[in-house]
């Protein structure tokens, strides 16, 4: 599909303005994307705050934001949470995935972040400036959107990017105080 995006080629979607049409619009593309059962739903686990996408006319590209404190070694962090990245099949390749995440760790999204946080495993997140990350992780299990134990487990999957020149502590615990992005 041609030309590449530039990174400004975004709406950025307050979660409160998402009408019926987008959000099925959204669910249909993570449904395709993923092997995971969203049940329908426009996001995993729970309702990110913001949304990053690219229409064309229909979205053809996704990201949620999610802004919140995380205990980090003992410590309240800020962070961004990164999920549910999807690129609808006849657009992959264009740099509407890598435009979105790059919207998605500036500024007037990131605030105050000090790490940005994903699980994934794709060569995008590397060129991100993600890095694996092998924290031991507490967190809320809400398979299939309903409420289960609090589980502490490491991942394979956890990427992190420092946003403001501050050093993750590779093993330190990591609890985030709620459900995975």
């Amino acid at each position: 599909m041609g030309n590449r995006l530039s990174r400004n080629a975004c709406e950025i979607l307050p979660e409160w303005r998402l009408d019926a049409e987008t959000e099925g619009q959204i669910a249909m593309l993570l449904a395709d994307a993923f092997p995971t059962d969203y049940g329908g739903r426009s996001f995993f686990q729970q309702r990110p705050h913001l949304r990053l996408i690219r229409r064309d006319p229909d979205v053809v590209g996704h990201v949620a934001v999610f802004l919140r404190e995380v205990r980090l070694d003992g410590h309240l962090k800020q962070v961004l949470g990164i999920g549910d990245i999807a690129t609808h099949r006849a657009h992959r390749g264009t740099g509407i995935a890598s435009a979105l995440l790059g919207q998605a760790l500036t500024p007037p999204i990131a605030g105050r972040a000090e790490f940005a946080l994903l699980f994934g495993r794709r060569g995008l997140y590397d060129r991100a400036e993600f890095r694996r990350a092998a924290n031991p992780i507490r967190h809320v299990d809400l398979t299939g959107a309903e409420s289960r134990a609090i589980t502490q487990t490491s991942s394979d999957f956890l990427m992190v990017r420092p946003l403001r020149g501050t050093n993750w502590p590779e093993h330190a615990p990591l609890d985030l105080l709620g459900a995975m992005f």
